[in-house]
């Protein structure tokens, strides 16, 4: 789920910077990329995945 995140995170800081749109600093480019740096990085930290039961046979 956290990898999808990202992708979004990423698709909307690529918006930002190649609309050259004027935000505040909030919600600039690299901010924005910066937060999708992390749900990537807790997506491959297994953060964020389903929890799985295991049964002893």
């Amino acid at each position: 789920m956290l990898g999808i995140v990202a992708a979004v995170l990423f698709f909307i800081a690529w918006l930002i910077n190649a609309a050259d749109i004027g935000t505040n600093d909030v919600f600039s480019s690299t901010n924005v990329m910066l937060l999708g740096l992390t749900a990537l990085a807790l997506h491959v930290a297994g953060i964020g995945a389903g929890r799985s039961v295991r049964r002893r046979p």
